[in-house]
């Protein structure tokens, strides 16, 4: 493994490339005084050349850019699950802009972060995905113990039930929670930002 301090240096290779887009938008309130939302101007920050720089350092000055914007100060700790996977949970103080509402902006940190490494790929694709104190560790558990407790709704009450609106990366956890469940099965439904999960009885499930 590469050295901190040559990681450092290519992290501040790479933030130089911000450098156009900073002396025009300070701030991200002057960004959005410009008329740009917060989406808009984190997906501008993917117009800079990412070639040349190793995926960690990618997403550590994607980041760390951000964190700058939105005035936080945070620490990055980066490991690999598995060889298709990079995981960075933010650490600090005062986090919720960070995390967003029901971690909305943690799945678009982790989208940003996912085509900023995959960008020009046409194999071997990595995931990246962006923690913030753990938060989406605890929420997967908690989307598990729901998933698990509708479904014994649905069975108690022969009925279909409908989950609150969730973002795709939640309903994603609630269908393969109840996959190998052989008494119900689930489906999304609705239109963005509304869309949910439906849970119901098999067809010809009989329930003791």
């Amino acid at each position: 493994e590469r050295g901190q301090k040559a990681f450092r240096a290519d992290i501040a290779k790479y933030m130089d490339k911000y450098n156009a887009f900073a002396e025009k938008a300070k701030s991200l309130k002057e960004a959005r005084d410009a008329g740009k939302t917060r989406r808009k101007w984190m997906m501008e920050q993917l117009e800079n050349s990412l070639d040349g720089f190793e995926d960690e350092t990618k997403v550590a000055a994607l980041l760390d850019n951000f964190l700058k914007y939105i005035g936080v100060e945070a620490t990055m700790d980066f490991s690999k699950p598995d060889d298709e996977t990079i995981k960075v949970d933010i650490s600090g103080e005062n986090l919720s802009g960070v995390i967003g509402k029901s971690g909305d902006t943690l799945y678009a940190l982790s989208y940003l972060c996912s085509v900023a490494v995959n960008k020009d790929r046409v194999a071997n694709f990595k995931k990246v995905i962006v923690d913030c104190e753990h938060y989406r560790e605890n929420k997967k558990q908690k989307l598990i113990d729901l998933a698990n407790s509708t479904a014994e709704r649905v069975c108690k009450y022969r009925r279909p039930i409908q989950m609150k609106p969730m973002p795709a990366a939640e309903r994603k956890i609630v269908h393969e929670a109840l996959q190998a469940n052989r008494l119900v099965e689930t489906e999304s439904y609705g239109v963005e930002p509304a869309r949910c999960v439906v849970v119901r009885l098999k067809p010809y499930t009989k329930v003791i």
